[in-house]
């Protein structure tokens, strides 16, 4: 543990501490610009989105805040943290796009200011703003910032708990050690009441395998362990044993199931192989990317130093273990490898901070980031012209033309920043000009995605049912469940010839009201009770044959059609 010789001056500390605050300040300033930028615009998409945004809004209507329900159906897969907060955003400013996507941006600023305090902490003012300034420029970081699924705040949680550990080791004792220390549990222990076991499970392995490199074991007797476990339970252990308490079959359904079958066998079909994280690593860590194996270089230490490069082992260990356990599970998930983003933000801002101007690595790294940039933006142009026909080519047209050519001439223009950065004088500037570029060409991204709302969401058609829509009236789905449709019209949905994930939650309660077989949708269909079935356009054409005289069209957009038994009222 390094300890200053002699503590600075009251001046020196004043000063420090109020540039402390004004870079926290001129972060937050930054995110808001670019992360606020059309944050309520695009639709909330099915199913995650949907899902995440139906189960708080179910809580504010019934009461219940122990139970999830989704559509009215028990739901045990995630804990509740996130849906708590959810439902204050929603109570706070109503039910609306922005309100719902407030959290999970929420979350991504506050894990760029969690690395930017441990990156100047541990490597200086200068490699805490890049890290910063890394992360959330990240192009996976940037887009799941802004959707509405728990990885974000789970991801920001562990994240925080682990820097808090690593920052409290390195405390002397009293009493800023025990709250950094204390700090590390309560954050634990919500990252468990957010996404469940691997809130304790992923640092406690990142910091046993520390304690075991280092031999450190003494350290366990300064770590608070009696007090620290009892505020960790005090957060963490009321709801599971209120929820287990109110639905005996929780307990095996959420801790067997949804924890151990899920990691070690094939039971959710999300089987993909083991170097499934590698390209989407690669890819959602552009533009920094190119600065990676530099970093990694320049942050490995020789085994004969080891002690005096603690903090950088850690973040090594906190990438690569946390990565591994994910590639070796057999349920993958794009999500899943946000964890690794923050150690490796830290560790590329550290060398970005520490490398010369003439420095090979990261005169070849701009000139990869600027080749690929050309390159990736001239083959986005050549995409429509190459495929004319088939999957691709259909594919392609859910984007207009001029979105394509807009984001390609982003990323060319990011690229040719990139070049044009090796001719300024520090190695700040050319950060910068990369920052600002790649900030730029993700907001122009961001923009395009609203062209696949009719593809991903029952907004349009919702917004145009609504009106006409009496209490009375049944609003099924047939063959599916579009997940945002109950968000929209704020009502439960009647469910015809799906089950899925709700399957488990059907077999504990009575869900015959709403979740029905297609005979008794034809039933109901054929009665004199008004429908409006929402199906997906190629599900169809089944139905409609069954249906016959009384089949009328309302809205399509080419993915999604909503039909009815009687005329509007």
């Amino acid at each position: 543990m390094n300890v200053p010789a002699s503590a600075p001056s009251t001046t020196q500390s004043v000063g420090a501490h109020s540039g402390y605050w004004r870079d926290l300040v001129l972060i937050s300033v930054l995110f808001i610009l670019v992360f606020g930028f059309e944050l309520g615009s695009r639709a909330i998409w099915s199913p995650d989105e949907g899902r995440y945004s139906e189960i708080p809004r179910e809580m504010l209507v019934s009461g219940d805040f122990v139970t999830p329900h989704l559509d009215g159906v028990k739901y045990f897969e995630k804990p509740p943290l996130f849906y708590w907060l959810q439902a204050g955003a929603i109570k706070t400013f109503g039910l609306n796009t922005w309100a719902l996507r407030l959290m999970p941006t929420l979350f991504t600023l506050l894990a760029c200011l969690a690395v930017y305090g441990a990156g100047r902490r541990f490597y200086g003012r200068r490699a805490g703003l890049w890290s910063a300034a890394i992360l959330a420029s990240s192009f996976l970081f940037y887009v799941l910032g802004r959707v509405i699924i728990l990885d974000m705040a789970v991801t920001t949680l562990m994240s925080a708990a682990l820097l808090a550990f690593l920052v409290g080791v390195q405390t002397p004792d009293g009493g800023r050690r025990r709250l950094y220390l204390w700090g590390f549990y309560i954050l634990m222990a919500l990252a468990t009441l957010t996404k469940g076991l691997i809130g304790i499970i992923l640092p406690g392995m990142v910091i046993f395998v520390w304690l075991a490199l280092y031999n450190e074991w003494r350290l366990l007797k300064t770590l608070y362990i009696p007090s620290g476990l009892l505020l960790f339970l005090l957060i963490a252990a009321p709801w599971h044993i209120l929820v287990s308490l109110r639905n005996p079959e929780f307990p095996y359904f959420y801790f067997v199931q949804q924890h151990f079958l899920r990691y070690f066998t094939m039971a959710e079909q999300r089987y993909q192989p083991n170097w499934f994280f590698i390209p989407i690593l690669l890819l959602g860590l552009y533009p920094w990317a190119t600065f990676l194996p530099q970093a990694l270089r320049h942050a490995i230490p020789r085994w004969s130093q080891r002690g005096a490069h603690k903090d950088t082992v850690f973040l090594l260990l906190w990438a690569g273990l946390i990565f591994t356990f994910f590639s070796l599970s057999q349920s993958k998930l794009v999500p899943y490898i946000l964890p690794v983003f923050p150690p490796l933000a830290i560790l590329i801002g550290h060398y970005l901070a520490t490398v010369e101007r003439s420095a090979h690595g990261l005169r070849y790294g701009l000139i990869a980031l600027g080749l690929l940039g050309v390159a990736g933006g001239a083959v986005l142009i050549a995409l429509p012209l190459i495929f004319t026909t088939g999957l691709a080519h259909t594919q392609l047209q859910q984007f207009p033309g001029d979105d394509i050519y807009l984001i390609a001439g982003a990323l060319m223009g990011a690229g040719i920043a990139a070049l044009l950065a090796l001719r300024l004088p520090s190695v700040g500037q050319r950060v910068g000009v990369v920052t600002v570029a790649t900030a730029v060409l993700l907001m122009i991204f961001n923009h395009s995605m609203l062209r696949l709302d009719p593809k991903w969401s029952t907004q349009a058609i919702a917004q145009q049912l609504r009106p006409q829509l009496r209490d009375s009236d049944v609003v099924a789905n047939y063959n599916t469940y579009f997940q945002d449709l109950p968000v929209y019209l704020e009502r439960r949905i009647t469910i015809a010839d799906w089950t899925n994930e709700l399957t488990f939650g059907m077999q504990h309660q009575d869900t015959h009201e709403w979740m029905i077989d297609k005979a008794r949708l034809l039933t109901l269909w054929n009665s004199p009770q008004r429908v409006y079935l929402f199906a997906n356009a190629q599900d169809i054409g089944g139905f409609r044959a069954d249906a016959g005289t009384r089949y009328r069209v309302m809205a399509e957009n080419g993915y999604i059609i909503l039909v009815t038994n009687q005329p509007p009222p």
